[in-house]
């Protein structure tokens, strides 16, 4: 029995130039988009170190503020903001060290040098001549200090860092409250 010249291309079997292209588009797309996914893990990975410096120097600030309050360095009515009468800076600050009375974000501060952070370098150790520093002269931070409204003696302290993470502006803010009495 003859076969027909179609029945035998039929029974062979494999891909047409089609189905190849179109199976080649769809791991593009797959392997792009794992391209962006692991792209996305490094700029979170870079991001995830700024956001750690950020809290740690909000949190630094607030506990100045706590131990300023119990050690008796200030009163009560000067810890606020200087629009109010007290010693905490308005409005967003350079990050600076600490001044004279040991307190971030008072008049005291600075002018040089910037808050530097100090890693490790090559040899892996820290203190030795190949650190690394990392100068925070992308972060500003903003010391606000209000009463609570009915309560006496409670005040509402928000310490609000603001920094560039590569192009992105982000932002950490600390919420706390104080009383005058420690």
């Amino acid at each position: 029995m003859a076969q027909n010249p179609t029945n035998r291309r039929r029974l062979q079997s494999g891909f047409t130039l089609l189905e190849a292209l179109i199976a080649i588009v769809i791991m593009s797309v797959g392997i792009l988009s794992l391209a962006v996914v692991y792209a996305q893990g490094i700029q979170v990975a870079n991001k995830t170190q700024l956001d750690y410096i950020a809290e740690k120097q909000a949190e630094q600030a607030l506990e100045t503020v706590f131990a300023a309050r119990d050690s008796k360095l200030l009163t009560w009515t000067s810890i606020q903001n200087v629009s109010n009468g007290g010693v905490f800076l308005d409005n967003a600050q350079p990050l600076l060290v600490p001044g004279p009375d040991g307190l971030y974000g008072t008049a005291d501060d600075g002018p040089t040098p910037v808050v530097v952070i100090i890693n490790a370098g090559p040899d892996k150790i820290l203190g030795t001549a190949d650190d690394v520093t990392m100068p925070l002269t992308n972060m500003t931070r903003t010391i606000a200090i209000v009463n609570v409204p009915n309560e006496t003696g409670l005040r509402q302290i928000t310490i609000t860092l603001n920094y560039y993470s590569g192009n992105m502006h982000m932002q950490y803010t600390l919420v706390s409250y104080i009383s005058e009495f420690s």
